[in-house]
C-alpha cells in the first residue's frame, strides 16, 4: 500500500478530518446483508467495471435555482477528479485516505468500543457514518484485483441503516456507482489495500452519521470468498 495517500490527505488543512469518530458504548449493531456484486444486483446502485480508464464518471448537471433550466451546454463542465483510495487497519481501526479529494479519516472499527467477543480487522467493519455525491458518480477499482466489499444504499435523506446492502466483489473487477447512492468507501478483505478513484471534481458531500441519529453501528462482514448470493 502507498502510504503517501494518508500523508497527502492529512496534509490538507482545509479538508475535515474525521480523526475521533463519536462511537461510544451501548450502540446497537445493524447487520448489512452481504449480496454477490453481479450486474443484475447493482442495478439502481451502479455498474460493473472492466477496464477503468474507460469507464465514464456521471456529472449531475448543475440545478436551475427558478423555473428557468440550465442552458443544455453548460452546468456540468466541473471535470473528474482521480486519485488513490486506500484503506488499512490499524489497532482495530480501519482509516480511509482519499488523494483524489484530500481526505482521510476513521471509516470504522473492527468491534464495538465495549464489546468483550472482539471481531478482529479483516473480519467485518463496523460503520459509524456513510455519505453520498449529488453532483456526480464514483467508481473504485481494485490495483490488487483481490476481493473487497462496498455497503451501499439507494438515494434518499430518509436513507436508514436497515437500508444498506454490503455488495462482495471478487475482485476481477471494479465498481461504478451512480450519482446520489449512499456509501462510505470501499473496504478490502484483508490488511489493507488500494484502489483507483475517479469521481465528480466538485465533490459535495450529504453525510449520515449512524451513532448520533439511530444510537447504532452498521456492521458490514469482509469475507474473502462468497458466502451468500
Amino acid at each position: 500500500m502507498n502510504g503517501d495517500a494518508f500523508a497527502a490527505a492529512a496534509a490538507r488543512p482545509d479538508v475535515p478530518r474525521y480523526d475521533d469518530p463519536p462511537i461510544g458504548p451501548g450502540l446497537r449493531i445493524v447487520e448489512a446483508p452481504l449480496v454477490v456484486a453481479t450486474e443484475e444486483s447493482l442495478r439502481g446502485y451502479g455498474r460493473l467495471v472492466d477496464d477503468p480508464a474507460r469507464c465514464r464518471i456521471e456529472i449531475v448537471r448543475w440545478p436551475a435555482r427558478g423555473w428557468r433550466p440550465v442552458d443544455p451546454d453548460c452546468g456540468d463542465e466541473g471535470g473528474i477528479t482521480a486519485g488513490e483510495f486506500a484503506s488499512e487497519w490499524r489497532d482495530g481501526r480501519l482509516h480511509g485516505a482519499n488523494a483524489a479529494v484530500g481526505g482521510a479519516y476513521v471509516i470504522g472499527l473492527a468491534s464495538r468500543p465495549d464489546a468483550t467477543d472482539g471481531g478482529g480487522p479483516g473480519r467485518r467493519v463496523l460503520l459509524w457514518h456513510a455519505n453520498y455525491h449529488p453532483d456526480g458518480g464514483q467508481m473504485f477499482f481494485p490495483k490488487a484485483r483481490a476481493p473487497f466489499v462496498v455497503p451501499m444504499a439507494l438515494p434518499g435523506d430518509d436513507v436508514r441503516p436497515e437500508h444498506f446492502v454490503n455488495f462482495w466483489f471478487d475482485g476481477s473487477r471494479g465498481l461504478c456507482m451512480h450519482p446520489d447512492i449512499w456509501h462510505e468507501g470501499v473496504f478490502p478483505c484483508g490488511p489493507s489495500g488500494a484502489f483507483i478513484d475517479r469521481q465528480g471534481a466538485v465533490h459535495a458531500r450529504v453525510s449520515c452519521e449512524f451513532p448520533r441519529e439511530f444510537g447504532c453501528l452498521l456492521s458490514c462482514e469482509l469475507p474473502l470468498a462468497a458466502q451468500r448470493g
